[in-house]
């Protein structure tokens, strides 16, 4: 497969047999499938909260994506959201006893499912592949608008072909942002809504779509300069946060601190607005650390 990049006119390679073609190809397949089903849900499930929702779709396109790594890969581990039990505790618990896998899928299924049951077309599929607990391929798939961002590690992102590179704005007051209403409605929302409101005044506006990986890949091609969330997990984060390092931009917990796969609570963005923004949380005592 090659993708063009239009900027620089060389070709962008991808092996047929590599992790990043698997990936796309399982991300492509599994989001034209979710996008057949849109309308037709039938099982609508509470996860953690009444704001946490799982149905039949996120399910089978999990098996499906499972199915397509591990014909691949037999011997690779996979962490997918809806292997994983409901709550923080559970998820990093999760996480924790996967991080010694050598090769480690990180999955999920279907970003956004709230959208999606409302029909509301902001949601993707984020499929990641960690060497030793470093993310070197991160696929992100929007099926509503066709778009498939890829990136590997060392090798630069793309959409549609097209290089990828984070936004030049500066300041907070020159900025648009993102961030999310999390589901946990005890800790991480309060939290949230505390920083919302102490950045809200500092920045040009604030955008929040309901898929934290579609916000990374906003991120990584300078739709915005930044976002920002409490609680969420390896599987809304590890493919974005490829994307947008391999951009150009900067990518840490709320405190400023390295990204791993263990941080619930981050920052993405441009680089250029990464210590304003996380000195604002800081002041607002929002960042849950």
């Amino acid at each position: 497969m090659i993708a063009l990049n239009q900027e620089d006119k060389v070709p962008y390679v991808v092996t047929s047999k590599g992790y990043t073609a698997v990936a796309i190809n399982a991300a492509a397949k599994v989001g034209e499938w979710i996008k057949s089903r849109l309308g037709t849900v039938k099982e609508l499930d509470i996860k953690f909260t009444p704001q946490d929702l799982v149905t039949e779709v996120d399910k089978g396109a999990e098996q499906m994506i499972r199915k397509l790594i591990l014909t691949h890969f037999p011997d690779h581990a996979i962490l997918g959201e809806e292997g994983v039990e409901p709550g923080p505790e559970a998820s990093a618990q999760a996480l924790k006893e996967s991080l010694n896998e050598e090769y480690l899928w990180i999955v999920d299924p279907l970003d956004g499912t709230t959208n999606y049951v409302h029909g509301y077309p902001f949601y993707a599929v984020s499929i990641a592949l960690a060497h030793k607990g470093e993310v070197i391929v991160g696929v992100i798939y929007d099926p509503t608008k066709d778009e498939l961002f890829v990136a590997e590690k060392g090798k630069g992102a793309y959409v549609h072909g097209k290089t990828t590179s984070v936004s030049t704005e500066d300041t907070l007051a020159t900025s648009l942002l993102a961030t999310g209403f999390p589901a946990d409605q005890n800790f991480a929302l309060p939290i949230n809504m505390v920083g919302l409101q102490h950045i809200a005044p500092k920045v040009r506006n604030i955008r929040s779509n309901g898929s934290a990986a579609l916000h990374m890949a906003y991120v990584a091609t300078g739709r915005i300069s930044g976002f920002w969330e409490i609680g969420l997990n390896s599987w809304d984060l590890a493919a974005g946060v490829l994307l947008v390092k391999e951009s150009g931009g900067t990518v840490t917990d709320t405190l400023g601190r390295p990204y791993d796969l263990s941080v619930r609570h981050v920052v993405a963005s441009n680089g250029h607005i990464h210590d304003e923004l996380v000195g604002s949380l800081k002041e607002a005592g929002a960042t849950g650390l």
